[in-house]
């Protein structure tokens, strides 16, 4: 963690000190400004109930739209939505087998952040998230699991609407945006808490690349 904030301030002072040297532009932190995003998550669990469950991360996709909405010249608001790829590798045992599973959540993100700008070309980030499950893919190897017992492990009984925080750095260069973030769920998926499956929570790191117009 220390690494990668020294990391992101070196990349926040070389950027800064790169175009106060090179260029000479119009200070546009209190402009309206709106655009595009892509790139991707690492994403894994955390909270896992079940002394058998041992969880990786995995990479997804990350892609939406942002706004940008000043509030005066340092503050602001910035409203995001994403189609965000989130889950997981496991391995573990069901019914006596041994088994490893890939698990590919495909969620709607919608954070709304609020914006500090302290200069013109970075923008940190925090607020909540809300998060909408569309669809949920769980990849089996192993053992010799029927398709009833995976419908019995991948119990129906989740949480499709969940409440979570997430924050990060822009650097913002001409009309490119590079997005640093980390994120993570403040509930559980697991519904009522009657699920077969492990009880989780997801966490990840964003990395994007954005164009503003």
């Amino acid at each position: 963690m220390k690494k990668a904030i020294i990391m992101i301030a070196l990349v926040a002072f070389a950027t800064t000190s790169l175009k106060a040297q090179t260029t000479t532009t119009t200070d546009n932190r209190g402009k309206l400004t709106f655009g595009v995003k892509a790139g991707t998550n690492y994403s894994n669990v955390y909270d896992s109930e079940g002394e058998d469950f041992v969880a990786d991360g995995k990479f997804g996709l990350a892609a939406g739209a942002f706004v940008v909405v000043p509030l005066g010249k340092i503050f602001g608001i910035q409203p995001e939505v994403l189609y965000s790829q989130k889950g997981f590798k496991s391995t573990g045992t069901f019914l006596g087998t041994n088994y490893e599973m890939t698990r590919t959540s495909d969620f709607i993100d919608v954070p709304i952040l609020i914006s500090i700008k302290p200069v013109e070309y970075v923008s940190l980030l925090f607020g909540p998230q809300f998060s909408f499950l569309m669809k949920q893919t769980d990849d089996f190897t192993g053992g010799s699991l029927s398709t009833s017992q995976q419908d019995e492990f991948d119990n129906s009984n989740l949480r499709k609407n969940i409440f979570g925080l997430t924050g990060g750095v822009d650097f913002n260069i001409d009309h490119l945006v590079i997005g640093l973030r980390g994120g993570w769920d403040v509930k559980n998926n697991d519904g009522d808490g009657n699920s077969t499956t492990p009880r989780y929570k997801n966490m990840w790191y964003q990395a994007t690349i954005g164009y503003k117009f």
